[in-house]
């Protein structure tokens, strides 16, 4: 790929140079502790975030980082460019960041959808990365473990029907919803009242049916993001999906009941061996030791675990299934590294 400046992919002697946007929310700050605990190889790597977190140092290999004030011209030279830093400036600025060079990751809802703009988990569709202009999209944090879960068994037996619930961690809102619940948790522990600023209603000791802004159909955006992502990375707009989505007094951690129709009938024994055999997922099921993913399993994991895998009682070709991911890391950062180096392995970086 050779880009305006002339520089071709792979231009690089000891590693990569890497731009973070929005490195001081909560993704951004994963992403750094994802690049370092994996090893990528970074020869230089530069934090931008907004004027209001300019100055902040952030550790990368035993090295203070400083934050630094984004602007497209932050970018020229630099190979490659994880952004977290919401649709509008994602919007904004990726364009500029590809103009100067940089391949950008991007982990907001701004190019998901766009036909000509990979959508990519890399256990799942890998192959997408060969045809990127310059932006591949992160899905989202919830749709990123049920497919990791759900395409292994699409493949052996096919699916028809997917109806999903999922239970969300407040750390998929950012840094301001992690201190809103341990804050309420506290004055309600004490037998006092604290009015919500990032929710609409508190969230300890609660749930709320209600992530993102609510569409004319009923459906919430989130809902409506796990349909239509879905559907495109499994190369199928004809399944039908629901979803209902719920955000719930957890730190860190999503947790989905997904309820499936395959088209092919299956023994439950078959299932778990195709999950076993699954790259990046954990099957946890052992009823008798009572062994089924929860979100404290999952605080320090880049895996999707699945267990309460059962047969439906009514239907012969449906199945439930627990499956659970930490959202930080396999539902942002650490896919977001992961499509990297699937760059790197496949020459495109």
């Amino acid at each position: 790929m050779l880009f305006e400046n002339g520089r071709k992919r792979g231009d690089t002697v000891s590693g990569y140079k890497v731009a973070i946007l929005g490195a001081s929310g909560a993704v951004g700050r994963m992403m750094v502790k994802v690049l370092e605990e994996r090893n990528f190889p970074v020869r230089d790597l530069k934090l931008l975030a907004t004027e209001r977190s300019a100055g902040k140092k952030i550790d990368f290999h035993g090295e203070k980082l400083t934050i630094e004030v984004a602007h497209p011209d932050q970018f020229k030279g630099y190979d490659l460019a994880l952004f977290s830093a919401g649709s509008s400036v994602s919007r904004s600025i990726a364009l500029e960041a590809v103009k100067r060079g940089c391949v950008v990751i991007d982990n907001s809802n701004a190019w998901r959808m766009e036909p000509d703009v990979p959508l990519v988990v890399p256990e799942v569709n890998p192959e997408e990365l060969e045809n990127h202009r310059g932006i591949i999209a992160n899905p989202n944090c919830s749709t990123i473990q049920m497919v990791v879960a759900l395409k292994p068994i699409k493949d052996r037996f096919g699916l028809s029907r997917i109806i999903v619930s999922t239970y969300q961690a407040v750390s998929g809102t950012g840094l301001r919803a992690i201190e809103e619940l341990k804050s309420q948790s506290l004055h309600m522990l004490n037998g006092e009242t604290k009015e919500p600023e990032v929710y609409p209603y508190p969230i300890a000791f609660n749930l709320l049916p209600h992530i993102d802004t609510f569409s004319e159909n009923g459906y919430s955006r989130e809902e409506m993001k796990m349909i239509n992502e879905t559907r495109k990375i499994l190369k199928d707009p004809k399944i039908k999906i629901a979803a209902t989505a719920v955000r719930v007094p957890v730190f860190y951690g999503h947790s989905e009941s997904i309820y499936i129709k395959t088209i092919e009938p299956a023994e439950v024994i078959e299932i778990r061996q195709v999950l076993s055999k699954a790259p990046g997922v954990v099957v946890y099921d052992n009823l008798e030791k009572l062994q089924y993913p929860m979100p404290n399993l999952v605080e320090d994991n880049d895996q999707v675990w699945v267990g309460r895998i059962r047969r439906d009682l009514d239907e012969d070709c449906g199945y439930h299934l627990w499956v659970v991911a930490n959202n930080l890391r396999k539902g942002a950062a650490t896919n977001a590294v992961q499509i990297g180096e699937e760059l790197m392995k496949r020459g495109l970086l």
